[in-house]
This record gives C-alpha cells, structure tokens and sequence, in this order.
C-alpha cells in the first residue's frame, strides 16, 4: 500500500487545497496559486479533483454514508475529504484503476495523521468497488431532495430556484453549474489581433467567435500560451457576460464614466479598452489592496484614461451631484451565476446573506444614481440568479425615485426580460448567470 511519500503530486496538493477550502479560502485561488509546483499531467488532474469534490460534494457525501453506515458528519475533515476523493476518482475518472483510488485515499488519511481511519477508509472504499451501480438517489421522490443530492446544491437553493424559474429550468440550472465553464478573453488594443490570433491557433487552440459580445473570443485548449498572453497584458481572460455587462455601459468620446465597484478590473479595463483615450474612467473600490490590482491591470493593458481610487460605495460618494455621464454598479453579490467557477459558494451562503447584501446594493445602487448627470445613464448589474438582488432591487429604486427610468438594453432579444432589464444563463447561453439593468436620469 502508498504511503505518503509515494501519494502522487496532484492527490495531496487536491487534498491540501480542499482542506483550505473547508476553511473558506476559494479553490480556483489556490488551484492558481499551485499551478507552478505541479507538472501539466498532475495540474490537471489536481484541478478535475478539487472542482469535481466541490461539484459534486452532497452526493458523494450520500454515497459515503452508505457505504459507512454512518453520517458523515460523525467523520474527522480529514476522513471526509480523502473518502470524497477516493469515491470521486471510482465514480468519474474511469482511466484511474480502482487500486489507486482506494490505496491513495488511504494514504491521505496517513498524511493528515489520522491513522486510525485508515481501516475505515479501505473498507468503505472497498465496498464502493463492489458496488459501482449504487444510485444515492434511487430512492428519493421529493423533487427538492432528489435534486439537491443529484446536483450537490442545498436544499434551500434547490427549492427557491424551483418556486422563482420552475422545476424544468431549475434542474437545468442546478445541472449546468457542475459543468466546466468555458474559457472567453477578449484581445486588448495595444495587442495585434491577428498575431494573437495566429500565435493561439499555432499552439493547438480552437477558437470561435463570441455570439454573446462583440471583440470576445472562446478557446478550447493552449492555456499555457493563453496564459503568457494574459501575463503580457495581451489579452484578458473574462467570461462573455462579464464583458457584455461592461459592452452595455458604451461609453462615448469626451464623456466621464465611474465603476463604482471596479476591482479587480475586468470591467473598467474593458471599457477603457474600448473607448479609447477620449473618455475618463473613474474606478473605485473600498479596499485599497484592491485598487493596487486595479491600477496594475490597467497598466498592463497600457490604458491611460482611467483613474483608480479608494472609495466606500455605502457612503455618499466623494463627487458633486450629476459629476458623471455613466454609472456602472456591478454590485457584490451572493455570486450564484458563477457557481460553475466557485462551487463552494453554494455551502457558505444562506438566506440571511441574500437579506444582508440586498440591503447594501440598495444603498449602493442610490449612492450611484446621485452622480449621475440629468440624461446620463446607470447600469446595474450582478452575478447572481437571485430576483431579491436583482428584479426586485430594481424595483425598490423606482419606487423610491422619480429621477430615472428603465433604459430597455439594445440586445439581442433572447437576453431580454418582460422589464426590460437582461439574463444571461450558463445553461443557455454557456456564460456565467448575469443580470444586467440600464437607466436613464430625466432631471
């Protein structure tokens, strides 16, 4: 049997990652972080680890309780975590012989110094050969419990999908966050696009234009040569609805614009992009660490016209009334669009979170209207699903304003809502979940 010095690269680097994790640091942080410690073939397995356990932790925590006989809350971290890896490479990784799966996990509990479990995890995992065909939702009728083991989301997310978008879109919904999310970047202006372009294909890259976002690529292999692009400031890796949030703010020569919420970036830099030097981007963000990547991105991409600064949107913000010809508000949110990226958000939120950061994109989404100039324009914009941080934030600003009025997006009309406002879906349209609103100052 493995020991823990012959435990390969990727399984204790996947294990470490997920114990961080379980501590509230975030996987695609630290799978970054790690990537120059691990040669390509352990990279890749140590990231189809750490996102499958995250993707699908419910059900393997359900399959784990059958085989043991027990809760796995009654289990140490350690125990969980190698058991969700072992019973992951049995269930979805079909190349990795079983021996490995079973033999390493093992280990890992002896890497983590919890020797006692190892018994424990062998007879478990043993089993789980035996039994390759055991569905853990077999037996499950409820449609909210069914759904929420198969998909490894809560419950209660699971059941306020369902009462806000149905059960046919909630499941597809649920289903789609534990795909892999393509990969888009857009080429920024100081870069030749051709050359980019050519230099991808060379590596092995399949490209295909964006049908979400004009200037916006998706590419499927090279992420090492995408990845020296994107250090060079040649390109900026951004989902596709991250960039159309940015397109709908369509600055104009001579005009000011302020991100209200800029950091890190992707957005003001965007827009910076492609508006040239003619219009002045202000970027603010409370946390001044923040503001540093901010500036260091622009820098990068060479983009002269835009300004950062240290600012709390909560605040009355540090400008005259009406200082601004566009407003972008893409507010901090639950982040329920990007699930696919961050599956460990769906563990950490709650209702009384949902409550909490309506109440500050409320308050920030005012603050952002003050400094916006009669007939200027304010977008706003999050990625999450959730009608309280969206539709109905909308609707709480009209309510409590004469002053502006829902701009309807100039989009194609599969992104629009009856309001006006748009969505974009990972399961529709592949991109992260995006709701985007535009309005207009009268007076």
């Amino acid at each position: 049997m493995a020991d823990s010095n012959t435990i390969s690269p990727a399984r204790i680097t996947a294990f470490e990652i997920l114990q961080r994790v379980a501590e509230g640091a975030y996987a695609s942080v630290l799978l970054a972080a790690r990537e120059e410690d691990l040669k390509p073939q352990d990279r890749a397995l140590c990231h189809e680890l750490v996102m499958g356990v995250l993707r699908n932790q419910l059900w393997l925590d359900r399959l784990a309780e059958h085989f043991a006989n027990r809760k796995v809350t009654q289990l140490d971290l350690p125990v969980r975590l190698a058991l969700r890896l072992g019973l992951y490479q049995l269930r979805f990784l079909t190349r990795i012989p079983a021996s490995a799966a079973v033999n390493e996990s093992v280990s890992l509990a002896r890497h983590a110094r919890v020797r006692s479990a190892g018994a424990l995890l062998n007879a478990v995992l043993r089993r789980a050969v035996r039994e390759p065909d055991f569905d853990p939702v077999s037996e499950v009728d409820d449609d909210v419990a069914r759904l929420s083991i198969l998909t490894s989301h809560p419950a209660w997310l699971i059941e306020r999908w369902i009462k806000n978008f149905g059960l046919v879109e909630a499941e597809a919904f649920a289903r789609a966050n534990n795909n892999a999310a393509p990969v888009a970047f857009r080429i920024n202006r100081k870069a030749n696009e051709t050359q980019i372009l050519d230099r991808l294909r060379e590596t092995g890259a399949e490209l295909a234009a964006s049908e979400i976002v004009a200037g916006a690529w998706r590419i499927t292999g090279a992420a090492g040569a995408l990845g020296e692009l994107a250090k060079a400031g040649d390109v900026y890796i951004q989902d596709e609805a991250s960039q159309l949030a940015a397109a709908v703010v369509d600055a104009q020569p001579g005009e000011r614009v302020l991100d209200l919420c800029a950091a890190p970036g992707s957005k003001t830099t965007w827009i910076a992009n492609r508006s040239g030097d003619g219009v002045l981007i202000v970027a603010g963000d409370v946390h001044e660490h923040r503001v540093r990547t901010v500036i260091s991105s622009a820098k990068a991409q060479m983009l002269s016209s835009l300004r950062a600064i240290t600012l709390d949107g909560l605040k009355p913000l540090p400008f005259p009334e009406g200082t601004f010809d566009r407003v972008l508000l893409d507010a901090p949110c639950s982040g329920t669009g990007t699930l696919r990226r961050n599956p460990e958000i769906r563990y950490r939120i709650s209702p009384a979170d949902l409550a909490d950061l309506a109440g500050r994109q409320k308050q920030l989404l005012f603050n952002a209207a003050r400094v916006v100039r009669p007939g200027g324009h304010l977008i706003y914009s999050t990625c999450s699903v959730e009608p309280e941080e969206n539709e109905v934030i909308v609707q709480q600003f009209l309510e409590n304003t004469d002053s502006f009025a829902v701009n309807e997006l100039q989009l194609n009309s599969r992104f629009l809502t009856a309001s006006g406002a748009a969505r974009t879906w990972p399961q529709r349209d592949g991109t992260d979940g995006f709701f985007i609103c535009g309005f207009t100052r009268n007076v």
